[in-house]
């Protein structure tokens, strides 16, 4: 099996985060010390975000949708427009979303459709020693399967070794982490959560 890897650097994902956080406080008429009184982060992690120069974890990025009102999705990168004419149940290659989180650069893939359905899905690289950093906990549930590589898959302090063509599922309430063991090998894991409406 041949697996596309992502197009564009890390670097490049941080400043894409950067542009729509700046976008998105624009639109909104917020300053950068209101919005982070708001979301209550500094205002010079915000300002480092904006300039691309931090890639926000999970969690920082919950509090800023949370602060600005907007679904969590609007973090991730501008997908190609659809064609016209397609099914709204399809999302082409070109057409994928992407984000950069954290320092360890984890790259999630948005593949699900354009829409408000409960199920989403994500093509996650992790890049060699990689981890999850801040995952968002609360309801509805979570599941993947591994593409390629190897990980470490930490669900309420019981860690499993994964490889290639296993699986897992847990609820989304339990603290979990994803990681690459490897110094080597990016690994790729086909991600499945379902969100409950409104929730992110």
């Amino acid at each position: 099996m041949t697996l596309a890897k992502p197009a564009r650097s890390a670097q490049d994902g941080a400043k894409q985060v950067g542009a729509r956080l700046r976008r998105l406080r624009a639109e909104h008429g917020l300053t950068i010390l209101e919005l982070a009184a708001k979301a209550g982060l500094s205002a010079g992690l915000i300002s480092q975000i904006e300039r691309g120069h931090s890639n926000p974890s999970m969690r920082t990025i919950q509090r800023l949708r949370a602060a600005l009102g907007v679904n969590i999705w609007e973090f991730f990168g501008q997908a190609a427009a659809a064609n016209e004419g397609e099914p709204g149940f399809v999302r082409r290659r070109e057409q994928r979303a992407r984000l950069v989180v954290g320092g360890s650069r984890l790259v999630k893939e948005l593949l699900s459709p354009q829409g408000d359905s409960p199920l989403r899905f994500m093509l996650i690289t992790l890049p060699p020693g990689g981890a999850s950093e801040d995952v968002l906990v609360g309801r509805g549930e979570k599941g993947g399967y591994v593409l390629s590589g190897r990980v470490e898959l930490t669900v309420d302090g019981r860690r499993a070794a994964l490889a290639e063509g296993d699986s897992f599922q847990f609820g989304s309430h339990l603290p979990h982490q994803l990681a690459n063991p490897s110094a080597e090998e990016e690994a790729l894991v086909f991600w499945i959560m379902s969100v409950p409406p409104g929730h992110f």
